[in-house]
């Protein structure tokens, strides 16, 4: 069976309070619905300041889902360290941990869009550094142990769960995080298929002598959505898609590599790229792939077409992929 995963960033354009909030609700409602029928992951992220409402309190959304779930693991992919308090945010994963028995996955970057460091005040320049510091203080404060910490000791209860610690991958696309992954003996996110970066990482940790892996996105990895008449699908809904695919490519410079990265300007030309797919359910059980990323709300879908195709993945696709 391959992997599979429920992607939400809650993005909704020109949301009222009370839309965005039935939003949040039905997303919750669909984590349930993910986690009765046997779906991997529920992924969700943070971005902050953007027009569209993208989530921007990945660990708050988190909560919920475990609090409406049993199973169901979530990753938050990625969490911009640079911008947490460090001791905060060890308090958090750790909670989050307890809470959900470990289902917690964490990945960390950097961002790569310096507004939102502007935003709080946080120097863009010093974010590598910044990196740095956030990581190897959850490390330490996860021990239980008092520490140094910006020269005065500390320490943080509760430890989490999970041993040694809470599951925290290094995300990014450069060789900064591959380096920064292996030397702490972190398990690497690269940001895309980058067998290259994949293969320096895996030289740092012989040179560091620490140990660790890789979870690297497929060289396909196409953000599904299901529909019994994709074309019908597409000349209705495709310009949510197209908003996300678009909202997205203004963020990414020549340097910053994704598995969600579009140049499209039409939704014809979303279509005929492929990072976005809408399949039926026999054309996503022949796809192949190892992952299955369903992204039911993107870009402001509305609700009603979300749960279709929700349903339609929960209950003709995964049943013949076990097959």
């Amino acid at each position: 069976m391959p992997v599979s995963v429920v992607r939400f960033n809650l993005v909704e354009p020109d949301a009222t309070p009370a839309s965005l909030g039935a939003r949040y609700r039905a997303a919750l409602e669909m984590a349930a619905y993910a986690d009765e029928h046997g779906i991997t992951t529920v992924q969700t992220e943070e971005h902050h300041g953007v027009a569209n409402n993208w989530l921007p309190s990945p660990f708050a959304f988190a909560g919920a889902v475990f609090g409406a779930t049993t199973r169901v693991a979530v990753t938050v992919s990625a969490v911009i360290g640079p911008l947490h308090d460090p001791l905060r945010l060890a308090e958090e994963i750790a909670v989050l941990d307890l809470l959900s028995g470990g289902r917690l996955v964490t990945v960390a970057g950097i961002g790569y869009r310096p507004e939102e460091y502007a935003i709080f005040d946080v120097d863009w320049k010093r974010r590598g550094k910044l990196q740095d510091e956030v990581l190897e203080t959850l490390l330490k404060a996860w021990t239980g142990e008092p520490f140094e910490y910006r020269g005065r000791t500390v320490r943080i209860t509760p430890r989490p769960q999970t041993e040694p610690h809470p599951l925290l991958l290094v995300g990014g696309s450069s060789k900064a995080a591959a380096r920064r992954a292996a030397r702490l003996g972190l398990p690497f996110f690269p940001s895309a298929h980058l067998p290259q970066l994949e293969a320096y990482y895996k030289e740092r940790l012989v040179e560091y002598g620490t140990e660790g892996w890789t979870m690297m996105p497929g060289a396909e990895t196409p953000l599904l959505h299901i529909a019994e008449d994709p074309d019908r699908t597409w000349a209705e809904y495709g310009r949510h898609f197209l908003h996300e695919a678009r909202t997205y490519a203004s963020w990414q410079s020549g340097d910053i590599r994704s598995a969600v990265k579009s140049a499209a300007t039409t939704v014809d030309e979303l279509r005929a790229e492929g990072v976005y797919r809408i399949l039926t359910p026999e054309q996503c059980v022949q796809l192949g792939l190892d992952n299955l990323v369903l992204h039911p709300l993107a870009g402001g879908m509305p609700v009603d077409e979300g749960w279709r195709s929700l349903r339609l993945f929960a209950e003709r696709v995964l049943p013949a992929l076990a097959d």
